[in-house]
């Protein structure tokens, strides 16, 4: 039963079945169609040889007239005969005249409607002859001006026709029995090949199930059928998923490490506190040293949270955000700190620039970018810059500072990446992490162009 449920034994099933059912429409057609034409052609062969043996009468005064010395043989009766026709004349009162032929015993009563039909008439006799033989019988009257003077009755066998038509069924039945062995073992064989690659897809999850290497690809070649495209994106969403267990679990090495290092280092304080009495003034730095590994410890927690939290886009409340007030807000809120290093914060944002998204996110998107550009330009100024253009709006974050070396480009969004400790000193190494997440899970993208010496430019690309 199990067997009988797998693709390949239905598929050979019902490719079997839709044989099946075009066999028997095609045999039934074939087989009644040639019925039909055999028939058809007894017929014409009935009327030719009673017309012949009407032409060979003799009528005198409306009646039928077979002299003595007219026999069967002048009258051409006797050379249908030898064709295997029976012909049998029958006069007015119902008298048989002559009967020659295999089935010269055989007499149909002319009355009623055969009697009445100039044209003749044909009849089937299923009950006056011998088993499995059917006589095609036509009777045509002998008129004599316009009168019947009796009737010529030609019979002719069916059996050759049944004989031909039995041969017929008996060549389909043994033909389309064959044709459908040979179809359902094509139709196994054909569907087990097209669906091979589906049983490779199944054991290689099973074999990524019972382990976590995820490693594991198809390789099919690309045949462009549907199974062809489900093995390449069955290997692409192995693709995806590899990387993705790889970035999780870098980030889980990663968030430990960065976890562990405040944790190690008060301790530490807490040991030195510890082993004796100490001045007030020891307490007290010992005390700030805690609170600030606390709140390097805080930060780097609510940036997990926050990181954690931009990752689903089911948490992105969807309402209409007026972008040129934010973007001049948070410009406001942090020209204080530019301020403080002498740097200019110069904003290029037109009026009602508006867009769909979460207001406190996207604030948290451009204060990390305006934060790091203040965070590392010693001299120089900061522009944000905002526009509209086709269905996307384009913000910049552009800063004079010391810029990235183009080899450290490609990570700078991965999590816990520094280019170098003194460039990431009070940081957690996520806030680009982050603003790239907000970024996509509104639909956009954040990218950076950066060169040593000559600042960066930071682009967020926002859907409208």
């Amino acid at each position: 039963m199990k067997q009988i449920k797998t693709l390949r034994v239905r598929f050979a099933l019902w490719t079997t079945l839709l044989i099946l059912a075009l066999l028997v429409a095609f045999s039934a057609f074939v087989y009644f169609n040639l019925s039909n034409s055999l028939t058809a052609a007894v017929d014409t062969s009935l009327v030719v040889s009673a017309a012949q043996a009407t032409a060979g009468l003799n009528i005198q005064n409306g009646q039928i007239i077979l002299p003595e010395a007219i026999d069967a043989d002048e009258s051409g009766i006797q050379a249908l005969s030898e064709r295997g026709l029976t012909v049998i004349v029958v006069a007015q009162n119902g008298r048989v005249l002559q009967a020659v032929g295999p089935y010269r015993d055989v007499t149909i009563p002319v009355n009623g409607t055969l009697s009445s039909n100039p044209q003749g008439a044909y009849v089937t006799l299923t009950d006056r002859v011998e088993a499995n033989d059917q006589l095609r019988a036509y009777i045509l009257p002998v008129l004599d001006n316009g009168q019947i003077a009796g009737w010529v009755q030609v019979f002719q066998s069916l059996g050759p026709v049944q004989d031909a038509l039995d041969r017929l069924l008996t060549a389909l039945l043994i033909g389309g029995t064959t044709l459908l062995l040979f179809a359902a073992l094509g139709g196994y064989l054909l569907s087990a090949r097209a669906l091979r690659p589906i049983d490779q897809i199944t054991q290689t999850a099973q074999r990524i199930a019972g382990g976590d290497d995820l490693s594991a690809r198809l390789n099919l070649p690309d045949t462009g059928d549907e199974v062809s495209r489900l093995a390449a994106t069955f290997d692409a969403m192995l693709v995806r998923l590899d990387n993705s267990f790889r970035r999780e679990r870098q980030f889980t090495a990663d968030a430990s490490h960065e976890l562990r290092t405040p944790l190690a280092a008060m301790q530490a304080i807490l040991g030195v506190v510890r082993e004796g009495e100490r001045p007030a003034g020891e307490y007290r730095q010992a005390l700030d040293d805690l609170a600030e590994e606390t709140n390097r410890l805080r930060g780097l927690t609510e940036d997990l949270l926050r990181l954690a939290r931009s990752e689903d886009k089911t948490l992105i409340i969807g309402e209409r955000v007026a972008l040129s007030d934010l973007l001049t807000d948070v410009a406001d809120s942090l020209r204080p700190l530019a301020e403080a290093r002498g740097l200019a914060l110069r904003v290029q944002v037109p009026e009602g620039l508006t867009l769909t998204g979460d207001m406190d996110a996207l604030i948290r998107l451009f204060v990390n970018l305006l934060d790091n550009a203040i965070k590392y330009t010693e001299h120089g100024e900061i522009t944000l810059a905002a526009r509209s253009e086709a269905d996307e709006l384009i913000v910049e974050v552009t800063d004079t500072g010391i810029g990235i070396p183009p080899e450290h480009l490609p990570r700078i969004f991965d999590r816990f990446y520094r280019v170098d400790p003194a460039r990431s000193a009070g940081g957690t190494g996520l806030g680009l992490a982050i603003a790239q997440q907000i970024a996509q899970a509104h639909g956009g993208w954040l990218e950076v162009r950066s060169a040593p010496g000559a600042g960066s430019t930071f682009t967020i690309r926002l859907p409208v």
